[in-house]
């Protein structure tokens, strides 16, 4: 059961003093904000609470900065663009500069509701942990879920309980002990669960390939060895874009020949994409479905070397005639590079959280709105 109670379930808020925790972990460079799309994801709660008379009290973690107070995670820069899209909402200082938040000591929650009167949770990418922002002030004041929040639980269950089929789910990434759950879980749901990016070598290893320089987890390949020995419906790479001896990531200028391989990488290379073939062959797969789930990179895509493999697939889900649903993180990241962000139907702010909530169908964040949380 993942149902939480939505903003009008809280009541009249005129005139009431309204916690609300947001998800502003923005990157800063420099002291400047490179994307606020984290912010600008926020609005639509905190306006409809400022417009129905409320006074709205935000609060964020920025980064980490491991319990006390440091100057480059100030949430000075956050304060100011906010104060820009929407003046006359409070900021409270990084949740994160005090021990409290992650250890969700019980006195640090009495100080954040301290003067509240309700409190509203529309950080879908911080629910998945059991910080005291989180799940504290639901023990102590009439609470509900975010506009954000709300949308995110929507579409991410109604993906995990009742997608339309064919349902294929594209699961990219460096390591597989990073996804061995969300695996799991989605390999016995989906009609066709596509693999690529790094851990993609382990699998390829515990088929007896060689995978010469790749990224390599040997404490999984049992694991993998198994998994492709099931009936869970995984599809391989069956070519690579590899970087010959010699070759550094990010400087083409170190040499190194880039070349197509296939399953097998030869010693001294490193396999850091999908293959054209590859490519080809999962964007025809996801060009049939009525449900596709992307979270992972396909290959390096940050060096444009090797991102053909993450644009291709990139392009066919935005083109597909299945909803689509990026998982957050480098996908979404990946999404938005190749310009096809827009085109996707929902691109989740949370990436961890998402995982979680397709594997586990609950988060810590909506227990404590219903009042479940122990």
């Amino acid at each position: 059961m993942t149902a939480v109670p939505h903003l009008e379930d809280l009541g009249d808020v005129a005139g009431k003093r309204v916690l609300v925790r947001t998800d502003f972990n923005v990157p800063l460079v420099d002291g400047e904000i490179t994307d606020d799309l984290r912010i600008r994801a926020a609005l639509p709660t905190l306006r409809w609470l400022q417009e129905s008379g409320a006074e709205v009290t935000a609060m964020s973690h920025l980064g980490r900065p491991k319990g006390e107070p440091n100057p480059e995670y100030d949430m000075a820069p956050v304060r100011d663009h906010l104060s820009t899209l929407l003046p006359g909402v409070k900021l409270l200082d990084n949740l994160r500069f005090d021990p409290g938040e992650t250890a969700n000591d019980p006195a640090f929650v009495e100080r954040l509701v301290n003067r509240q009167d309700l409190y509203v949770n529309d950080a879908f990418g911080a629910s998945h942990r059991a910080h005291a922002s989180i799940v504290g002030p639901p023990m102590h004041l009439p609470s509900a879920a975010g506009r954000l929040l709300a949308k995110e639980v929507e579409v991410l269950m109604g993906v995990r309980n009742d997608a339309r089929r064919p349902f294929v789910a594209i699961m990219g990434g460096s390591k597989v002990s990073d996804k061995v759950a969300i695996i799991e879980a989605l390999s016995e749901r989906v009609d066709t669960l596509l693999v690529g990016g790094g851990m993609a070598f382990t699998f390829f290893a515990a088929m007896g390939h060689s995978v010469g320089n790749s990224l390599l987890e040997e404490s999984m390949i049992d694991y993998c060895r198994e998994l492709l020995k099931s009936d869970r419906p995984i599809k391989l790479p069956s070519d690579i874009t590899a970087l010959g001896p010699g070759g550094q990531l990010f400087d083409p200028s170190a040499g190194g020949e880039v070349r197509q391989v296939g399953q097998s990488v030869p010693e001294g290379w490193m396999g850091v994409d999908i293959g054209p073939g590859t490519a080809a062959e999962f964007s025809d797969i996801i060009a049939e479905a009525q449900t596709v789930l992307w979270n992972g990179p396909l290959g390096v895509f940050e060096d444009p070397r090797f991102e053909a493999g993450t644009k291709h697939v990139a392009h066919a889900v935005a083109e597909g005639r299945g909803f689509s649903v990026v998982g957050g993180g480098d996908s979404a990241a990946a999404a938005k590079q190749f310009g096809v962000a827009e085109e996707m139907d929902h691109v989740s702010t949370g990436g961890g959280a998402a995982l979680e909530l397709l594997e586990k169908g609950d988060l810590p964040g909506l227990q404590a709105l219903r009042g479940e949380y122990a």
